[in-house]
């Protein structure tokens, strides 16, 4: 029994005492929890897009099927992670997630580069317009992305900091983690197709090669 009243003794004077962070980490957990979401809402515009960017492109002869198939791959394995808000409490389920999405990300890179070798793509409406509509959504992806690792900054740094790390081991409040510096550069730059030069279509021969 002493041992119970001492023990909630002192959790009420962390409670209450100034400077132990408990109200700044309800603060910042409901800020991270808001940034993730943003996260998630803009990774799913996108995923939301591919299907029509896939059949659009379909239309075209012979356009690379290893291209469209790693995209079509690449989106299922993304989309295939429940991404829970408990996933940012959980490091290694955040990092698969990170690696799903960044493998996405390289694959409409690659399908928008390759389509820059057809004409016929670069002339059709609803390509330019699927095209603006991922650029746009790659860029919200950006800024939600850096929205997220600020969030996550502020808490991490509330969590390991003295006295403010007592205050987080007795109420549970673990760092969390946050994207990788790990080809960050790579990821983030939304993918893109100039249109100013127009390429010349591939010679007949090396189609039907």
């Amino acid at each position: 029994m002493k041992r119970f009243i001492a023990w909630l003794a002192a959790l009420l004077a962390i409670v209450v005492l100034p400077g132990c962070g408990y109200n700044q980490f309800q603060q910042l957990d409901e800020q991270v929890k808001a940034a993730w979401s943003e996260v998630l809402n803009q990774y799913q515009r996108r995923a939301d897009l591919v299907p029509n960017l896939v059949a659009t492109v379909k239309g075209e002869a012979n356009f690379e099927q290893e291209t469209l198939t790693k995209v079509i791959e690449a989106r299922s394995r993304a989309t295939s992670i429940q991404a829970t808000p408990a996933l940012i409490n959980d490091p290694a389920a955040f990092q698969k997630f990170q690696a799903a999405q960044g493998e996405l990300t390289g694959a409409l890179s690659r399908l928008m580069v390759v389509a820059e070798a057809y004409p016929n793509l670069k002339a059709n409406q609803a390509f330019q317009d699927l095209r603006v509509q991922l650029e746009g959504t790659e860029n919200r992806i950006t800024v939600a992305r850096n929205r997220y690792i600020q969030a996550v900054a502020q808490y991490n740094v509330l969590a390991r900091q003295f006295p403010t790390n007592l205050t987080a081991k007795m109420f549970g409040y673990e760092p969390k983690p946050n994207f990788t510096v790990q080809n960050e550069a790579q990821i983030s730059v939304p993918p893109s197709v100039s249109f100013d030069k127009p390429a010349a279509p591939a010679p007949a021969s090396a189609a039907s090669r």
